[in-house]
């Protein structure tokens, strides 16, 4: 029985555990808790910027390729300084190669309670969906640690909720944002136009753009998939907790047919 996703071997460096096998490959590291991971190396790197009044407004995630369930190694530093926006970065790296990184602003809070709104479709709540059983479609571990509720709309089209089971780090807070973010590349594989058996189609990055920093428990996906006809594809999600919508997530996707 796992306990976390990462061990955490000091500073920098943290150990992957056999939690994060991946979809494509389960020898390899599904990318979403080390998307969690460089979330959470952001927090901690900043902690004391986010205590004056800044928040996550926008996570930038590049995947620079495929990651063995091994020791990584992370590092932050600060690209723009600034009093209300400041940007900065997360590079995730194994045996000196950079695999995962992150560019986030991080944005002066004001207060616009009186003005909040948006015309996004509303979640029906978590109660209202069937569990989930279709991550049986793929391999790897990772996937199977999440409970899952939803419901397929169309092809490529689902709302759905997601929970992890496992936490991203052993015997160490992280955030509400951070633990739901660890699971939010799952998006591109919830509903796939075609089973993975027959396409392929990871996704290169991952873009969250947020108007309230993720609470509670699960976390909402309100999916859908496009692939266009010369092998690129997108997969746009609205994302959703219990109190209503909090951003959206793009994901830039490679598409191509199975070698036979």
């Amino acid at each position: 029985m796992v306990t976390s996703y990462f061990e955490r071997l000091d500073d920098t460096h943290f150990r992957a555990t056999p939690a994060v096998g991946g979809a494509w490959d389960p020898t390899e590291q599904h990318i979403a808790p080390a998307l969690g991971l460089l979330t959470h190396t952001v927090e901690r790197a900043f902690a004391g910027r986010l205590a004056d009044g800044l928040q996550l407004g926008r996570l930038s995630f590049d995947i620079l390729g495929t990651l063995p369930i091994d020791v990584v190694e992370l590092e932050a530093h600060v690209l723009r300084p600034g009093r209300t926006v400041e940007l900065v970065e997360a590079r995730l790296s194994h045996g000196g190669r950079a695999a995962a990184t992150l560019r986030a602003w991080l944005m002066a809070r004001h207060d616009t309670e009186d003005i909040a709104g948006d015309a996004f479709d509303p979640m029906p709540c978590v109660d209202e969906f069937p569990e989930w059983n279709e991550f049986d479609i793929w391999p790897g571990e990772f996937v199977h640690t999440v409970d899952a509720r939803g419901r397929r709309l169309a092809p490529g089209r689902l709302q759905g909720w997601l929970r992890p089971r496992v936490p991203l780090l052993a015997d160490e807070p992280i955030s509400p944002t951070v633990r739901l973010l660890s699971i939010l590349d799952i998006a591109n594989g919830i509903t796939p136009r075609l089973p993975p058996q027959e396409l392929l189609f990871p996704n290169i990055d991952l873009t969250a753009h947020l108007i309230a920093q993720p609470q509670g428990e699960w976390l909402g996906f309100d999916t859908t998939v496009a692939y266009g006809g010369t092998g690129l594809g997108v997969t746009h999600t609205v994302l959703h907790d219990e109190r209503g919508v909090i951003g959206t997530c793009v994901q830039g996707l490679t598409v191509r047919p199975r070698p036979r």
